[in-house]
């Protein structure tokens, strides 16, 4: 079968697909007209580094969140965290609507790119990696994203002195949320690169860099078990963060997926659903939602027991 080499329109195909489910009224996706940019003011080898991710630390009391677990809404994460980056972390994206008839989110390194930048530093194509990464909420609502959690990452960057800032998701509005927090940390005078593979929906928002690999979601920074790819890849973000001179600015991986050639077929395709698997599906989204609602609250009143201390 032919390869399509067209990039998966991601918002057409979830629109149709929540559509299918019963669900009328369409997503409104984030969209700029203008795109902050900040050039990069010193050679990348003297930079310090960062990484982004919408991954979600492990919970060993939130049910399935290995490689082949189902979406698990109780594994998702609701404010922005950092952790240290001197240890490899256990982040999953059981979370997320990764593609997981295509991939199967056991190479941590395909989806979080630590392990490469450390080696970038080892030869010193960086000055060092960030003390810290960050996590980001994937959020449907786009003002708390930008309002709360883009503003709190930019605090977290700006106090650890990061230079440049490696935004790495995985889901469809996970793209969405990193577009997002791309343009804060611009504003904020940080350089950053967007690592993804939902080409439509980083570049519908305006974002100033991004590095676009044409794999199926939860690959966004490159090919399972495939080093050489992570190696690359990694290495074309930080290339892209020095050498772009104007925002909006694209590059594409030369590399290619090596699964299933119609993968970009079966995503979220309603149309290949029979009435029943529409109906279970519809609960599963249902349910998980009521799950999300009930710890996005937890949340909300743990934040607010905190500053009120």
């Amino acid at each position: 079968m032919k390869k399509n080499n067209e990039p998966l329109p991601y918002m057409q195909r979830t629109r149709d697909y929540y559509k299918k489910l019963g669900y009328e009224k369409p997503y409104e996706w984030a969209r700029y007209d203008s795109v902050p940019f900040t050039p990069l003011k010193k050679p990348i080898t003297d930079c310090r580094v960062a990484i982004v991710t919408t991954a979600a630390p492990y919970q060993a009391d939130k049910g399935d969140q290995g490689p082949d677990a189902p979406y698990n809404a109780a594994a998702k994460f609701f404010t922005v965290y950092s952790q240290s980056t001197t240890n490899t972390p256990d982040l999953r994206i059981s979370h997320v609507g990764i593609d997981r008839d295509n991939t199967y989110a056991d190479d941590l390194d395909a989806y979080f790119p630590l392990n490469a930048l450390h080696s970038a530093a080892k030869k010193k194509l960086i000055r060092e990696v960030g003390p810290n990464f960050y996590g980001l909420p994937t959020n449907r609502s786009q003002r708390t994203t930008v309002d709360t959690d883009c503003a709190a990452l930019t605090e977290l960057c700006q106090a650890d002195a990061v230079d440049v800032v490696l935004l790495v998701p995985n889901c469809p509005v996970c793209h969405q949320s990193v577009s997002l927090a791309a343009r804060a940390l611009e504003q904020a005078g940080i350089v950053s690169v967007v690592m993804g593979c939902a080409k439509d929906i980083v570049e519908h928002v305006g974002v100033p860099r991004f590095v676009f690999n044409d794999f199926p979601l939860g690959n966004a920074a490159g090919i399972p078990h495939n080093k050489q790819s992570q190696t690359d890849i990694l290495q074309l973000a930080l290339a892209t963060a020095e050498n772009a001179t104007d925002a909006r600015t694209t590059v594409q991986s030369p590399y290619q997926w090596n699964g299933k050639p119609d993968w970009k077929e079966d995503y979220a395709n309603a149309d290949k659903l029979s009435a029943q698997e529409i109906s279970k599906r519809k609960k599963i989204f249902q349910d998980d939602k009521a799950i999300a609602k009930r710890r996005l609250l937890h949340a909300a009143n743990r934040i607010s027991d905190d500053t009120n201390m």
